[in-house]
């Protein structure tokens, strides 16, 4: 007797690769491989263990604000202020754990409580009056920016105590160095990805992207989520400042003022859509490593940083180019 076959076992296996292949994260993947390809051949510097982990103490900040602004990104907004959110955090936190006023622990959680509420005024405001995410985040950066000048006195805040730069100490695995710091990166993504992928605040906020009011007339409260969202923004912002003071062992003033960009770059080249409702914080993660690795494979090579950016800006518009087609032809 002859094994029959069911036309579903036949199905199955090109279905899956089909799946695979279109998948939004494949796109990125391949980009991420195709690079540390290139580079490895390019310079004997790239392919080794301490490369990839300066590769990841580089991103980590960036890589915590494009969390961020990836679940903004998600319900169809966008936040300019990152950045300037976060560098006025870390000065709220270095400033008042040097002088004393506070203890570093305390200082800390200020911090995260001054970049939640900013999260949280950029939720209310595009909510509530409504405002477009774009014109808020805008004139949050401004503001934060401001603040940032005003409460540092344009200056540079050292001497910390060491609970602040404690994540920007290594630890040895196996030959390379790696910061607790790139641990606490990494936890988040996979945080946030399990959240967005298995719980029922993630397929809201995919909801919420798709359409706010299929969303509200199938019971979700957007305006709640909205506003929940900026705020966990927010709060990921006063992190990636406490990444960046251990990263730096300064509060410095000028920090975050290309950040936003950066975030909104590693979210665009990991397979988000800019139109909200489609995308992941694993696509967002090989995004930040797409940037991490051309950036530190060009230094590598020679290459002058005002290329590093050109090559950059042609990633994404070569990036938001495939999302509208893909847009256009799943219409």
């Amino acid at each position: 007797m002859t094994a029959t076959t069911s036309p579903y076992s036949e199905l199955k296996a090109p279905t899956t690769v089909r799946r695979l292949l279109t998948a939004p994260t494949t796109g990125p993947l391949a980009a991420l491989l195709l690079a540390c390809a290139f580079f490895s051949f390019s310079t004997d510097q790239f392919l080794t263990g301490g490369n990839f982990s300066l590769i990841v103490q580089q991103v980590m900040v960036v890589g915590t604000l494009a969390i961020g602004q990836t679940l903004i990104i998600l319900t169809a907004g966008i936040d300019l202020s990152c950045g300037a959110v976060m560098a006025f955090g870390s000065i709220v936190i270095a400033k008042m754990a040097a002088e004393g006023s506070v203890p570093p622990l305390v200082a800390i959680a200020l911090g995260l409580v001054v970049c939640g509420g900013f999260g949280l005024l950029n939720g209310l405001l595009v909510q509530k009056i409504p405002l477009p995410p774009f014109i808020v985040t805008l004139g949050m950066l401004n503001v934060a920016f401001a603040l940032t000048h005003i409460y540092s006195e344009e200056q540079t805040v050292s001497s910390l105590p060491g609970p602040l730069t404690a994540l920007g100490e290594t630890f040895p695995l196996g030959r390379t160095d790696i910061t607790y710091g790139s641990l606490v990166t990494i936890a988040l993504f996979l945080l946030f990805a399990y959240a967005l992928s298995s719980t029922g605040w993630g397929r809201h906020v995919y909801a919420l992207g798709n359409s706010a009011e299929a969303a509200r007339l199938n019971g979700i409260r957007t305006s709640r989520l909205t506003v929940g969202v900026y705020t966990v923004a927010g709060l990921l912002y006063g992190v990636a400042a406490l990444l960046l003071i251990s990263r730096t062992g300064v509060g410095d003033p000028q920090a975050g003022q290309t950040d936003n960009l950066d975030s909104i770059t590693a979210v665009v080249l990991g397979g988000t859509s800019l139109f909200g409702g489609r995308g992941s914080v694993l696509g967002t993660f090989i995004g930040v490593l797409i940037v991490g690795v051309f950036r530190n494979g060009l230094q590598l090579m020679g290459v002058a940083s005002i290329y590093q950016t050109l090559i950059t800006g042609v990633l994404v518009i070569l990036a938001v180019t495939v999302d509208q087609i893909s847009r256009k032809k799943a219409r």
